[in-house]
């Protein structure tokens, strides 16, 4: 994966850049991310393995991306084939994402709760994560009751451990030391 995240920057980059000069941003992240998990399906994966012919497989991308591809985004379709990066496209997605947050100033937080957050408690977090990380942040959250208690948030490379199973781990760790 790592080696389609290289492939994928430079499209991604050049799709995003010129979203931003027409100003189109949301519509593109839309079009790509439709067209990204259809380009992760496994049939079509298999389809444009196939194909060995770049008109071909840029007509099988355009034909499956419907209504959903806007003359601008077929052309990048075409774009894509010709250099045979097709494959790439979901890793494309992932990456024009997080252009896209970064461009809105937002930032998707993964928590993981012993127990159900109601709204007050999200709504503190994500004020708390808010004022900490400078951006507006998208709470994405799951319950793990093996945590005990607490939470566990990660964002981006950033990892906070408030889970009682986190601290019995440190603690566990030190008096081994």
């Amino acid at each position: 994966m790592a080696e389609f995240t290289t492939i994928a920057r430079p499209y991604a980059k050049a799709a995003f850049d010129f979203a931003v000069e027409k100003n189109d941003v949301d519509q593109w992240l839309e079009m790509i991310t439709f067209i990204g998990q259809v380009a992760s399906n496994d049939a079509v994966v298999s389809m444009l393995k196939a194909t060995t012919a770049a008109q071909e497989a840029a007509d099988l991308m355009i034909k499956l991306g419907g209504e959903q591809l806007n003359e601008n985004g077929q052309n990048f379709i075409k774009v894509l084939a010709q250099n045979e990066r097709l494959l790439v496209l979901p890793e494309v997605a992932v990456l024009f994402a997080e252009y896209h947050n970064d461009y809105n100033k937002q930032v998707d937080a993964e928590v993981t709760s012993a127990t159900k957050l109601n709204k007050t408690q999200r709504a503190e977090l994500a004020a708390s994560l808010e004022k900490r990380l400078a951006r507006k942040v998208q709470l994405n959250v799951s319950i793990d009751k093996s945590l005990v208690a607490g939470v566990i948030i990660r964002v981006g490379d950033l990892l906070i451990d408030g889970s009682v199973r986190g601290k019995l781990e440190r603690l566990g760790n030190q008096l081994q030391s």
